[in-house]
């Protein structure tokens, strides 16, 4: 952003006092600032997907309404196509989780946990790690889906 010294056309090179000194220009320099605002611009468009966080699962489709969110950031364990139980996204064998789920009640003000299992889950292990998170101290206990399932009510999905 420089400024530069504009002389005037007509002086020819003399010199009067007063007028035709040269002036600075007042125009300013926009090149840089839009270079520096597209760079930041591509930084954040390729670190915005990196930012979620999640393990791969596929999940049940349901036509079930999605939950409000709350202030704090919700808990969230997930039980993957092989069995592996995650909260959030370190995994934890299963004779430690129910300790696991108890450090992590004490720390937190709300009992609301979100399960997250793959669709290839066997039902009763799905219900074993939602006792686990009710043993574990957390009472209210949201099962995830994926959007745009069956609604069972005759008219698709």
């Amino acid at each position: 952003m420089g400024a530069g010294v504009v002389q005037k056309s007509g002086d020819h090179g003399r010199r009067r006092r007063g007028r035709g000194r040269s002036r600075p220009m007042a125009e300013i320099n926009v090149t840089p600032f839009v270079d520096v605002m597209l760079v930041l611009l591509i930084i954040f468009m390729v670190a915005a997907p990196l930012m979620v966080v999640g393990v791969p699962v596929e999940l049940p489709k349901t036509a079930a309404n999605s939950l409000p969110s709350e202030e704090e950031e919700p808990l969230t364990v997930t039980v993957t196509a092989e069995g592996v139980v995650i909260i959030q996204t370190s995994e934890v064998p299963r004779d430690e989780l129910v300790v696991r789920l108890r450090a992590i009640a004490s720390e937190r003000d709300s009992t609301r946990v979100f399960l997250r299992a793959d669709g290839a889950v066997p039902y009763q292990e799905v219900m074993q790690i939602m006792g686990a998170l009710n043993n574990g101290g957390f009472a209210n206990i949201g099962l995830v889906t994926d959007a745009g399932g069956p609604a069972l009510d005759g008219q698709g999905g």
